[in-house]
């Protein structure tokens, strides 16, 4: 048994809060793909009529796969469900996503969503947050953003792809990876990132999931 195991353990899970005739969102991750292969089989299965919109082009691609209708979120007001991983939740179920380079597109549909599910394996877990923190900049402002971000007590690195260019959002922004040590007060720091004229999003997202599942080494999972 293994992380693997309990992933499609609870992808499966999951589709309890998928109903006939609404509106999802789908996000990016290792536990979002594994729920997005499900969400095909079980939409065909069941001939339920589903509308989904994709964060990236990678989930995109695997839901086109999958035979998921999709549309785009300026065709539709509301979400009813996200369906989403993270990569870091703290004890105040606060979360880091942006690992992927999607998190714009993931925090405009967790922000307008009625329901809120986030799938992780433990090792996501942490009383408070320790990796860097994914910050989306245009890039007229790459030399400023950075400027404010070492003021916030940040160590700013920009993200690149190989052979050492930037990584390109898109949205056509860049990425700082902002390492800030122990983030014991992940919403003010939010907020003071976000108010930095150039930045576009940060990735401490403050609206707190409603369904979380925790995918375990054992091949088991918890629902907190």
């Amino acid at each position: 048994m293994s992380y693997d195991d309990a992933i499609e353990a609870l992808s499966k899970d999951a589709l309890k809060f998928v109903k006939n005739n609404s509106v999802l969102g789908l996000g990016s991750g290792r536990a979002a793909t594994a729920f997005v292969k499900e969400l095909g089989v079980h939409i065909k299965r069941k001939k339920l009529n589903i509308r989904a919109v994709p964060t990236s082009l990678q989930i995109k691609l695997i839901a086109e796969q999958a035979g998921i209708h999709l549309i785009s979120a300026d065709q539709i007001e509301k979400i009813d469900v996200v369906f989403d991983g993270a990569d870091q939740i703290d004890s105040k179920k606060y979360l880091i996503k942006g690992g992927g380079g999607a998190l714009l597109r993931e925090n405009i549909l967790i922000s307008s969503a009625g329901k809120i599910v986030i799938m992780a394996d433990e090792s996501k877990f942490v009383k408070n947050f320790t990796r860097t923190v994914p910050v989306e900049v245009h890039p007229f402002a790459r030399n400023t953003v950075r400027k404010f971000i070492k003021k916030l007590g940040g160590k700013p690195q920009i993200r690149t792809i190989e052979r050492g260019y930037p990584f390109i959002t898109e949205n056509g922004n860049i990425i700082y990876d902002c390492d800030f040590g122990t983030i014991k007060s992940p919403g003010s720091l939010a907020l003071k990132i976000k108010q930095i004229p150039g930045v576009v999003e940060a990735g401490i997202f403050q609206r707190k999931p409603d369904v979380i599942y925790k995918a375990k080494e054992n091949g088991k999972f918890e629902i907190i």
